[in-house]
């Protein structure tokens, strides 16, 4: 399995690949053991990194972001492996610590899960975000897949491809946005290109949907599409008031036409 996994990386003989335990558009992930220390890990495989600017663009993000953030709520970076030509490569190894499985699997596992769990997890998504927050990184994509977990109940978030650096307290142009968060985990602002800026506060709303979604163990807003996801947001909490539109809009508050609700 070695062999089929990794492409004359040097530092491959470090690594006994245990089983492939991910699959995706970026590559593979497996379970290996470090031989020189007996420590699990996942490794990370991604496929013709080079092949689009868009996705070698995350990747650098992640992976330098990572190499600086180190909190016991962030999933660690352990190494990346060097290949052999550094002027000629196709493919990355990116070395993390091993987490058993994800919160999306705790979810739809549905085991007998008691309050005491609910508010460790949350404590531990919200410790997470006060450590990343304070270093000035938006994480915008939150969801159940994108937060590790093992059977202690130990949390960590991960993914941080779509992560972004403010270098002030004033909020965020929206323009820098591309791709920005699973749209059913998506703070309203983000919800087209009608809002002119951000805060941090956008990371809260996921936290906040996916806590409901640990409580009730379906989705809170799963919206079809932009316009319904909105819909849904404003039925649940009712519309929002014209000050708080004049706030945060790019266009003036009469563009919009909600249909007024007061919530439920």
């Amino acid at each position: 399995m070695e062999k089929e996994f990794f492409t004359e990386y040097g530092e491959a003989s470090q690594y006994q690949i245990q089983e492939v335990v991910g699959k995706g558009s970026y590559g593979v992930v497996a379970a290996a053991i470090d031989t020189r220390t007996g420590e699990r890990v996942a490794i990370k495989k991604i496929n013709d990194v080079f092949e689009h600017v868009s996705d070698a663009t995350r990747i650098l993000r992640e992976v330098k972001l990572l190499r600086l953030l180190r909190h016991p709520d962030v999933v660690e970076i352990k190494h990346i492996m060097l290949p052999p030509s550094r002027r000629e490569f196709q493919d990355i190894y990116v070395v993390f610590e091993l987490m058993e499985s994800d919160l999306h699997q705790v979810i739809r596992a549905n085991d007998d899960l008691t309050a005491e769990h609910y508010q460790f997890f949350l404590y531990q998504l919200l410790r997470a975000l006060k450590y990343i927050h304070g270093a000035n990184v938006f994480h915008r994509d939150l969801k159940p897949k994108n937060i590790l977990a093992n059977a202690d109940c130990k949390l960590k978030i991960c993914d941080f491809g779509l992560a972004r650096v403010s270098f002030n307290d004033a909020p965020s142009a929206i323009f820098w946005t591309d791709y920005v968060a699973t749209r059913w985990y998506r703070a309203p602002e983000l919800c087209g290109s009608f809002f002119s800026k951000y805060t941090p506060a956008i990371d809260i709303w996921s936290i906040g949907c996916i806590f409901a979604e640990l409580l009730t163990g379906r989705p809170l807003f799963p919206g079809k599409n932009v316009v319904h996801q909105l819909d849904i947001i404003t039925d649940l909490l009712g519309t929002p008031s014209s000050e708080t539109l004049s706030r945060v809009c790019l266009f003036p508050v009469p563009y919009f036409c909600f249909i007024h609700s007061q919530g439920t």
